[in-house]
């Protein structure tokens, strides 16, 4: 270029500077023209929410449940706790629990926002930070995002200033956790909860940005089904096995197998949330899937032992961390392409692709690390066309012989170790008597109920590698392990919001139930289908997302339909809708999100507690994590929590050692505020907790039938609510519930088929008179009295709307 000359410098020294004056003059501009309907805390600090989160930390009191006393975090230890002593740093054993909690969800939620971030810069750097977000049909189209940070984001670009917001909290929380600083275990808490926040910002920006750009389901109640379980896999093709949570390497594994006519020759196959998310990425022409599911994490460890993966390709997140070890044992070259995983293998991300693919197939190296993703979409499949028909010939022994089992059977002393470390007690001595007298139904049985975490064979004093056993008897139920599952859709879309948001509201639709988490179940899949079905019949909107979607997918009734087959996936009562991935979870809490701004007409942006007030005291959902097993677990509920969501786990997430229990009892927690007139109303106790344990599925759907009851029920959402409570109460507990006359404020209340009978029962036991005085139907439930204190809709509010 020519040079001009400006005094000091030419025109031609600016060649390599980017000018950003017309970005900075049109965000200036476009933040004037929202700033009036900003609210009050965009961009939350650390303390901004404070006083809500001790609103319901008031409400409902941590209880913890320690595993031990003693604190080991700095030098000065280790401290012991118990007994009211403190450490030498000045901490309680309290707030010790409640710091390791939140170190937990801080962790999930740095797994979900670090996986955000590295999408968003993958798809920044293939489209550009101007390609438009594109959920479907929606003008909301990120609640979470616009809720806490105040940003209404319509491109990739747009994400940066919000998951900037996330890392640079998450830096502020993590700080929190080193000894020596916070000494309240309720600040903890409130630091908890908004690392649960955050989680769903991060999440929300992950899933935002790859359904954007890869052409994934868009509010879709069509999305495709595709077939699911360990038998839907085809052993005589070429296996590439794909385990993690972040697709975008996976994607172009589809991309080169599409191009260079190897879809129908290469057998593709994934575990947890990336499998998930293939299948939304790419269809054939029929409009299926090109992928396969193969399951949860708990079928990680059975896959790779079964033999059939040619080659393993690892990301991130929920990935076994010996997947290189049992790889190697069966001749699996393994791949990792992302700097959270890679298992000490050596960087080949500036190599070829031929000499890469010959070290992996001469068995020169195990693995590779390869970051460059393109690189990645091109060796992956070439590779496992080569390593496949070399391991046949090989016969690479996997699984044992039909005569090694009943040897391996024999050798069993029957000492009981293997049971004590099993996490669900399962029965394994009778199989292996029962396997030795040619009886393998016992074993069959326990492959569904085996999470293959594999410390059985860590204790055999006998060395039997007994989850070989347990897959090798159990081969013809793993052959029948076939299913479908529905692609995610992922968000709800506007116009649904506006159909359904009113019976939500008013309780004609009984509630929302959740059904999200990890595969560490304490009976196996057939809970969930059991729990799914049951709610289903009774008209719940049914939300599913990650391992819980997939297992789902499992069961047929007698006439060989699966529940996705069978319950349609729009945003209606009675039906099933699974969202997609983990990072699909900030869908949900979109959700309720979006009947407050769509539905109720609230101001969202920047306006985090109304919005959880309304949630809270409206909305009748209820999340529950039945297997909840990791980090990522504990923030998403965490999350949820702050929104006023209750969210109940199973008896093994009892190992988070934390809960957030009301008091039913103390009558002073459970008030509200009419928003008419500011007066002061009793409520029952529901929701009646924040987060809980759970036993059995038995004690779990009479428990979400309550919890879905919410203040602003009017008479025939109460009836129905409660009429749920008290049949499923009967049918699974064999009893009444003992406080449904809480929730009774009228006659109209009661359940119109035992109307007559309840009368009786609340005159003769409870000393109540036919015509008792009438409680307050609330029209405008508020955590907080002082209606002016409210940035937004003040107005609407006083007037009681909506």
């Amino acid at each position: 270029m020519s040079k001009i000359s400006t005094g000091h410098f030419s025109i031609e020294d600016l060649e390599n500077v980017q000018i950003t004056i017309g970005k900075i003059v049109g965000a200036i501009e476009e933040k004037v023209a929202e700033e009036i309907d900003m609210g009050p805390t965009p961009k939350p600090s650390v303390s901004a929410l404070r006083d809500w989160d001790h609103q319901l930390l008031t409400r409902y009191q941590p209880v913890y449940t320690p595993q031990c006393d003693q604190c080991c975090y700095c030098t000065f230890g280790k401290c012991d706790l118990g007994g009211n002593k403190e450490g030498a740093c000045g901490i309680n054993l309290a707030a010790h629990q409640s710091r390791e909690f939140l170190l937990r969800v801080i962790t999930g939620a740095a797994a979900h926002s670090g996986h955000g971030r590295h999408l968003l810069h993958y798809l920044i750097e293939r489209h550009g930070r101007d390609h438009p977000l594109d959920v479907g049909p929606s003008n909301l189209l990120a609640p979470n995002v616009q809720m806490v940070t105040g940003i209404k984001p319509k491109t990739l670009g747009d994400l940066e200033a919000a998951i900037e917001y996330v890392e640079e909290q998450l830096t502020q929380l993590l700080a929190t956790v080193h000894m020596g600083q916070e000494g309240a275990a309720i600040d903890f808490e409130s630091k908890a909860m908004h690392g649960g926040m955050l989680d769903h910002v991060g999440m929300e920006i992950s899933d935002l940005a790859q359904m954007s750009c890869m052409g994934m389901p868009k509010s879709d109640p069509e999305a495709p089904l595709a077939e699911i379980g360990m038998g839907c896999i085809d052993a005589t093709k070429p296996m590439l096995l794909v385990i993690g949570h972040n697709v975008a390497g996976v994607a172009n594994m589809i991309d080169y197998m599409h191009e260079n006519d190897l879809s129908d020759k290469i057998e593709l196959g994934g575990l947890c949330c990336t499998a998930i998310d293939m299948i939304r990425y790419q269809m054939d022409k029929g409009g299926q899937p090109y992928a396969k599911v193969v399951g949860t994490l708990a079928k990680e460890l059975k896959m790779i032992r079964s033999g059939i993966p040619d080659v393993i390709v690892v990301d991130e997140q929920c990935v076994r961390a010996d997947v290189l070890d049992e790889a190697k044992r069966l001749s699996i070259p393994v791949i990792t392409c992302n700097e959270k995983i890679m298992y000490g293998l050596r960087n080949r991300s500036k190599d070829k692709a031929d000499n890469i693919i010959e070290d992996l197939v001469s068995g020169k190296e195990a693995g590779a690390l390869i970051l460059d993703l393109d690189l990645l979409g091109e060796v992956a499949p070439r590779l496992v066309m080569k390593v496949a028909p070399l391991r046949k010939e090989k016969g690479i022994k996997a699984l044992p012989s039909d005569e090694e089992l009943t040897a391996l059977a024999g050798k069993c002393v029957h000492c009981g170790a293997c049971e004590l470390v099993c996490p669900n007690n399962l029965p394994i001595m009778d199989a292996m008597k029962a396997c030795v007298e040619g009886d393998l139904t016992k074993f069959e049985s326990l492959h569904d109920h085996c999470v293959a975490c594999g410390r059985c064979d860590q204790a055999c004093p006998k060395d039997i590698p007994v989850l070989d056993v347990i897959e090798k008897a159990s081969q013809k139920a793993i052959s029948q392990e076939k299913g479908l599952i529905r692609s995610g859709r992922g968000q709800i879309s506007d116009p649904e919001i506006r159909q359904e948001g009113v019976n939500l509201v008013m309780g004609t639709t009984p509630g929302i139930i959740a059904l999200v988490g990890c595969s560490n179940y304490p009976e196996g899949t057939k809970d969930l289908y059991k729990l799914a079905e049951e709610m289903l019949k009774r008209n719940y909107i049914m939300l599913t997302s990650g391992c819980s979607a997939m297992d789902l997918g499992m069961y047929k009734d007698e006439d060989g339909k699966t529940l996705y087959e069978r319950y349609p996936a729009k945003f209606l009562g009675g039906n099933l809708i699974n969202v997609g991935s983990c990072v699909s979870n900030s869908h949900i809490t979109g959700t309720a999100i979006k009947v407050a701004a769509i539905f109720a007409q609230r101001n969202i942006t920047g306006n985090y507690e109304e919005i959880a007030d309304y949630i809270m005291n409206r909305i009748g959902a209820v999340g529950v994590a039945w297997g909840a097993y990791s980090q990522k677990a504990g923030s998403i509920a965490t999350g949820c929590n702050r929104l006023g969501i209750p969210v109940v786990v199973g008896p093994h997430g009892s190992k988070y050692r934390r809960a957030l229990i009301g008091k039913p009892y103390e009558e002073e927690h459970w008030k509200l505020y009419d928003a008419r007139n500011g007066e002061d109303l009793p409520i029952p106790a529901s929701p009646e907790f924040l987060l809980t344990t759970v036993e059995t599925v038995e004690e779990l759907m009479p428990m979400l039938a309550k919890n879905c009851i919410r203040p602003s029920d009017n008479n025939m959402g109460r009836m129905i609510k409660l009429t749920h409570y008290i049949e499923l109460s009967q049918k699974y507990l064999g009893q009444m519930p003992d406080d449904w006359h809480r929730f009774v404020r009228t006659e109209t209340d009661l359940p119109l088929a035992k109307r007559e009978e309840l009368l009786k029962i609340l005159e003769k036991d409870h000393g109540w008179e036919i015509d008792w005085k009438r409680k307050k139907i609330l029209s405008g439930p508020r955590m907080k009295s002082d209606v002016s204190a409210q940035p937004t809709n003040l107005k609407r509010l006083c007037k009681g709307e909506c």
